[in-house]
């Protein structure tokens, strides 16, 4: 996903006549790659973490609780921070931040204690704060402003790469070879139950490591090379009226938008972090055609690589929904096109709920393609028109990310009864998502 920023309507950057912006449009476009990997392993911390560590399934989710909670305290202070101080300073921070927290991987494995993952990934996420209120703006001034859109696209496909990226680590470097469920190794010896889990917690060190040394790279990449200042350009126009969290509250479509991002964004991570665990309750003897070409999957592999590689394909259905999506918007109501694609949502869900086996799995991964517009669609309904006011609305938008950090558990607390009730919580959600499409973003005396 990736935050909204400062409107950038009274924003310029500084430049002379001949400006070189490839260099900096490179690094800030890398950007978009190493926030979308972090958000992407989550899903796999989520399952390995329940072998290595012992925990249960509504245990481990708390590492999306620790992530999202990064987001939602961090975001604020980070767009306050680059005010102050500079954009360039802000990313920088929020690179040291990054780096810092996947370092800390290392130390957490050998002494496998949750607090320190979560510590960890709470570091992780402040960064990637910092990173996404920065990015958004810069790619849209680095250049010709006509061409900003373009841009911002373009870079954010590099974020769908890093999302499809994420499991494939997971299947690759991450699972085990062999399958460990909290039965088998509770059957065990205690010592060699033990053997495992370390075994477990150890095989994220090396990923992290990596990510780590290249986000650390990207960092020096930015101290070293000069980057262009943004600025607020000057106005004529001087506000008479202020702007206030409660008169911006009174605006009916904005505050149903935030509870509908609000759903969004819980619905998703709550999807991504189990996704694993899904496809193995949902339908585990299953491998789709497609999916055993393009990873060339084996049976030699467990069943919780196979799933990972799903999710990989999964990721791929969502960058097909955000590009089809996106061109239909450009021809049609976006509003439209959200409920549509909210409503797909919905029946997918269903089908998970009450079917089985290969059809349950495809309307799984089909969750994905039509979530892919939800988060930029609902974002842009839920601003409209609200004048000097859209700063202020951005920032509420954005600490409704929150949900990302308080459905996903109990969430995962309902798998204690069964999945197909655990999968009611999402499903409520996309529902919520189809009445804001159809009724809640509407302006005063504005028709459907």
């Amino acid at each position: 996903m990736a935050l909204p920023t400062f409107d950038n309507d009274n924003l310029n950057v500084s430049q002379t006549s001949k400006v070189n912006y490839l260099i900096p449009f490179s690094l800030v476009t890398s950007l978009f790659f190493l926030w979308g990997l972090a958000n992407s392993l989550n899903g796999t911390l989520v399952k390995q973490f329940q072998t290595a560590l012992d925990l249960q399934r509504w245990q481990a989710n708390i590492v999306e609780t620790a992530f999202y909670l990064g987001y939602f305290i961090m975001a604020l202070p980070a767009g306050y921070v680059m005010k102050k101080l500079g954009y360039k300073m802000g990313i920088l921070i929020g690179l040291i931040l990054y780096a810092a927290g996947a370092f800390l991987f290392y130390p957490a494995a050998e002494v496998r204690l949750y607090s320190f993952f979560l510590a960890a990934l709470f570091l992780i996420a402040s960064g990637i704060a910092f990173l996404e209120t920065a990015a958004n703006l810069y790619v849209t001034v680095l250049g010709d402003p006509k061409s900003g859109d373009f841009r911002l696209n373009f870079a954010q496909s590099f974020n769908g790469i890093s999302i499809i990226l994420g499991p494939v680590i997971g299947g690759f470097f991450i699972f085990s070879d062999k399958e460990y469920s909290r039965e088998l190794l509770n059957s065990l010896p205690a010592a060699e139950a033990e053997a495992i889990r370390i075994s477990q917690a150890n095989s994220v060190q090396l990923p992290y490591l990596i990510i780590g040394v290249i986000v650390a790279i990207v960092a020096i990449l930015f101290a070293i090379t000069k980057m262009p200042e943004v600025s607020e350009a000057t106005s004529t126009v001087v506000s008479k009226t202020k702007i206030t969290i409660s008169s911006l509250l009174k605006n009916r479509h904005l505050t149903l938008g935030i509870l509908a991002q609000f759903c969004n964004v819980g619905a998703q991570v709550s999807l991504w972090g189990n996704f694993v665990d899904l496809k193995i309750d949902l339908a585990s003897e299953t491998n789709l055609w497609i999916v055993q070409k393009i990873y060339q999957t084996t049976s030699a592999m467990s069943p919780t690589q196979i799933a990972s590689f799903h999710a990989s394909f999964a990721f791929v259905l969502f960058m097909f929904g955000r590009f089809i999506g996106t061109y239909f918007m450009s021809k049609n109501d976006s509003n439209k096109i959200l409920g549509i694609y909210s409503i797909g949502a919905v029946i997918s869900i269903i089908i998970s709920i009450f079917g089985g086996g290969v059809y349950a799995l495809v309307a799984l991964m089909m969750v994905y393609f039509f979530q892919s517009i939800m988060f930029p669609t609902i974002f842009a309904l839920a601003c409209k028109d609200l004048g000097e006011g859209s700063k202020l609305a951005s920032s509420l938008i954005i600490m409704s990310i929150v949900g990302g950090a308080i459905i996903p558990p109990i969430t995962a607390a309902l798998f204690k009864i069964s999945t197909p009730v655990a999968l009611i919580i999402p499903l409520l959600c996309f529902i919520f998502i189809v009445f804001y499409s159809y009724n809640g973003y509407k302006l005063p005396n504005q028709k459907a």
